[in-house]
C-alpha cells in the first residue's frame, strides 16, 4: 500500500513539473522578459580541449576559443562558432584582401519592405559590411525604379534584379530559394566568390567582416540558442520534406543570415527549392517556410562555420552578458502594416 501511495505521489509531482515546464514555455514563447532571462541559466556546453586546439578559420588561421569560456565555441563536428574575441579581425581583413575576393550580399525588398527597410540596410552595410573589400549588392524587388540611391565606396557595386510579386508574404519567403539558385547560376555566381544572403528588415551596427566567410555558413537564431534541442521549433510534420524527428537537429539556424561559396550555396538553394516545391505539390507548408527547409539542409550537410547570435541579434531580447558586440540588429517587427 505504501508503494502505491509513493507511486501516486511521484506521478502527481511529475505532472506538476510537466505543467510548470509547459507554463514557462508558454511565457517564453510570448516574450515575457523575466522568463527570457531565466533561459541564460541553461548551459550552452563547453568545447572539448582536444577539439579547440584544432579550430582554424578560413582567414585568421588558429582561432582563440579559450578567449570565450562563457559560451560554446565549436560544434560536435569540429566547426568553429564565431564569437567576439575568438578571431583577429585585422588578420581576417588582410588575408581576404590578399586573396582578392569579391563578396556578394543578397537581399529581397518586396512590397512595403522596400520603403521601410532597404535604404537603412544598404546605408549601414556601407558603414560596416566587409569594409575595404570588393562587394556586389544584389537587391531583388518587383519595383527596381524605387530602389534608393546609396553612395558606394570604390570597388562596390549595386545590382537590382526584378522578381515577380507573389500573392502572399509566405510565397515571397519560399520563392527566395529558387530565385537565389537561378542568380547563383548566372551573373551573381560569376561575379562573387562568397555570398551572404540576408533579410532586409535589419540593419548593421558593428563590423561584419571576412571572419564570417567559409564554404558554408549558418547563423544561430538569437531567440533559440540557449534552448535544449527537444524544444527547438523544427518542422515536426513527418509528411513535410523539412521534417526533423525528435533527437535530430544540432542547433536552430536563422534564415535571416546564411551564406558560403557559390558552389555550396547552389547546393543549399537547390535542396530547399526542390523540397519546397514537393511540399507545395502535396498541399503542405512547413511551419517556418524556407527556414524550416534550411534547418533540414544544415542537419544533413553540416555548416563549415557557425555565427554566434552576436552577428544577428534581436534588441527585443534585451541585454545579455555573452552578447558583447552585436553586428546586425533586427528591426521592430510590424507585420500588420507590412504584410498583405
Amino acid at each position: 500500500m505504501a508503494l502505491k501511495e509513493r507511486l501516486r505521489t511521484w506521478k502527481r509531482l511529475f505532472c506538476w513539473l510537466i505543467l510548470l515546464a509547459l507554463g514557462l514555455l508558454g511565457l517564453l514563447q510570448h516574450g515575457l522578459s523575466i522568463v527570457r532571462h531565466l533561459e541564460t541559466l541553461i548551459p550552452m556546453g563547453v568545447c572539448p580541449s582536444a577539439r579547440m586546439a584544432l579550430l582554424r578559420d578560413n582567414f585568421t588561421g588558429l582561432l582563440n576559443p579559450w578567449a570565450r569560456p562563457d559560451v560554446l565555441t565549436c560544434t560536435s563536428w569540429g566547426a568553429p562558432i564565431i564569437w567576439d574575441s575568438t578571431f583577429n579581425p585585422a588578420v581576417a581583413q588582410q588575408k581576404a584582401l590578399q586573396q582578392n575576393f569579391t563578396i556578394g550580399l543578397t537581399v529581397f525588398a518586396v512590397g512595403r519592405y522596400l520603403e521601410k527597410y532597404l535604404a537603412r540596410f544598404l546605408e549601414t552595410a556601407e558603414q560596416h559590411f566587409m569594409v575595404g573589400q570588393r562587394v556586389v549588392y544584389y537587391v531583388f524587388t518587383e519595383r527596381p525604379a524605387a530602389v534608393p540611391r546609396v553612395a558606394l565606396a570604390p570597388g562596390r557595386r549595386l545590382r537590382v534584379e526584378r522578381v515577380a510579386r507573389e500573392p502572399r508574404w509566405q510565397d515571397v519567403s519560399m520563392q527566395r530559394m529558387r530565385t537565389l539558385h537561378e542568380a547563383l547560376g548566372g551573373r551573381l555566381g560569376r561575379e562573387a566568390h562568397f555570398v551572404l544572403c540576408m533579410d532586409v528588415d535589419q540593419h548593421f551596427r558593428g563590423a561584419f567582416g571576412p571572419e564570417v566567410l567559409a564554404e558554408s555558413v549558418a547563423q544561430l537564431h538569437a531567440w533559440h540558442y540557449h534552448w535544449p534541442r527537444w524544444l527547438l521549433p523544427y518542422e515536426r510534420d513527418v509528411r513535410s520534406t523539412a521534417a526533423l524527428a525528435l533527437g535530430e537537429g544540432d542547433f536552430y539556424y536563422h534564415a535571416a543570415v546564411f551564406g558560403g561559396s557559390v558552389a555550396a550555396l547552389r547546393g543549399l538553394t537547390a535542396h530547399c527549392a526542390r523540397n519546397l516545391r514537393r511540399d507545395r505539390e502535396r498541399g503542405l507548408e512547413a511551419r517556418w517556410h524556407d527556414e524550416s527547409h534550411l534547418n533540414k539542409f544544415f542537419w544533413l550537410h553540416k555548416p563549415a562555420k557557425v555565427l554566434s547570435p552576436e552577428f544577428c541579434w534581436s534588441p527585443e531580447i534585451g541585454r545579455r552578458a555573452e552578447i558583447r558586440q552585436p553586428r546586425l540588429l533586427w528591426a521592430p517587427k510590424e507585420y500588420a502594416l507590412l504584410r498583405d
